[in-house]
This record gives C-alpha cells, sequence and structure tokens, in this order.
C-alpha cells in the first residue's frame, strides 16, 4: 500500500491566525499575485491548501 500525503484545507481563520494578516491584506496580496490562490470548496466558500501557505510562511522567513 502506498502511503499518501493529506493536504488540509485551511478557511479564512485559521490562515488569518497563521499569517497574522488581516482579511483584506490576504485578498489584496492574492489578488496581487503575493499570496497563494485559494480552492473553492463550496459556492459560498474558498479554503487554501496547508501545503501553499506553509510554503508561503516560509519564503518570508527566508527575506526576514
Amino acid at each position: 500500500m502506498q502511503s499518501q500525503s493529506v493536504q488540509r484545507l485551511l478557511r479564512l481563520p485559521v490562515v488569518k491566525e497563521r499569517t497574522a494578516l488581516s482579511p483584506a491584506t490576504i485578498w489584496r496580496e492574492r489578488r496581487a499575485g503575493r499570496f497563494p490562490q485559494p480552492v473553492r470548496i463550496s459556492p459560498g466558500a474558498v479554503a487554501w491548501r496547508e501545503g501553499d501557505i506553509d510554503t508561503w510562511i516560509e519564503t518570508r522567513k527566508e527575506r526576514a
């Protein structure tokens, strides 16, 4: 049996907490192409892949 990596989806409140960004900043940075794109999980809801957020956070650490 092959091991599969499970990718969690994070909703906005969790993304806010993990990145310390406001919702307005998250959406502004996303539109500018500087923040990961969310995935649509229902007609009225989006979420971010946990790995994409982790990678984004790591790139910020490298710049500091």
